[in-house]
């Protein structure tokens, strides 16, 4: 991609995303994840009706009278997108590639964060810690950050979720909303190996995930016999796709491993949305929201 169609696609995606986060997202997004942390302000002497719970029994033995803390909502608030760059991203078959879903999907959240006066940053991830952007705010800042969602290209093409996630956690001190964005094509032991860390990031952060997947990731068509090649290791192997049971496998294999997903969300609380590549994916982030 030249610099020229870079900047023209940077123009096109962030003209369709500042508008939807604008005039859709900029609400939910500011009732459900502002306030959220209390700060403390102050002391100041108790008052009949104030919750005892807060009072600051230290202040309160050295001054020989009751003392509580105050506290005040923290409004800023830190948004840290985890995007999974691998090569299975590279993937689509109908209106658009993975990738580029991604892409806008984030586009659309750092934009909802700016226009909320709050900061974002973003963790690039395969299977390893490809690139680590910090948390700021402003215009340029974002749009540095879709060029380098349109642009950047991974040293590795695996993936390693829980790697990711164990990175965000130790990097990320302060509580934060945090979106991880892939398509969660794992192996089970893969999946199973995200319990841990997922327990650990949603104790400290506010933490969703987002799956952006390919209907050809789901079932395979009648094609005869065609050569399919693992976005991620390079392995290439023919498949007779005219055989029932092959094409009955594949999707049994899909759907558990979406179970398997479905079972590790519910029990880490954490907040979850599928969108296919060829679906409206405001519809699935309202839905994201409002959970």
């Amino acid at each position: 991609m030249t610099s020229e169609e870079l900047l023209q696609k940077v123009r096109k995606i962030e003209i369709k995303t500042r508008g939807l986060s604008r005039n859709i997202f900029a609400g939910e997004y500011h009732s459900q994840f502002k306030g959220r942390g209390m700060a403390f302000s102050e002391v100041r002497e108790y008052q009949p009706g104030d919750d005892v719970r807060s009072i600051d029994w230290n202040v309160t033995a050295r001054l020989n009278k009751p003392y509580i803390k105050v506290f005040e909502e923290e409004r800023e608030l830190t948004v840290m997108l985890l995007v999974d760059v691998s090569g299975s991203r590279n993937f689509g078959t109908l209106s658009q590639f993975k990738r580029d879903m991604m892409a806008e999907v984030a586009a659309t959240l750092a934009f909802s964060t700016i226009q909320n006066n709050d900061k974002v940053g973003v963790l690039f991830f395969s299977d390893k810690i490809e690139k680590f952007i910090p948390a700021k705010k402003g215009k340029s800042h974002v749009l540095h950050i879709i060029r380098e969602l349109l642009s950047f290209e991974p040293e590795s093409q695996g993936t390693n979720v829980a790697q990711a996630l164990e990175y965000f956690t130790n990097a990320q001190k302060r509580r934060c909303a945090a979106f991880l964005i892939s398509d969660l094509l794992l192996q089970p032991q893969h999946i199973q190996a995200l319990e841990k860390p997922l327990l650990v990031a949603g104790n400290r952060h506010d933490v969703n995930v987002i799956q952006i997947y390919d209907r050809r990731d789901t079932c395979l068509p009648d094609l005869g016999l065609v050569q399919f090649k693992d976005a991620e290791t390079g392995q290439a192997t023919w498949i007779d796709t005219s055989v029932t049971s092959v094409r009955a496998a594949y999707e049994q294999n899909w759907r558990n491993n979406q179970e398997q997903l479905k079972t590790l969300f519910t029990k880490t609380g954490t907040n979850t949305v599928s969108v296919r590549t060829d679906e409206d994916y405001v519809k699935a982030l309202m839905k994201l929201f409002k959970q």
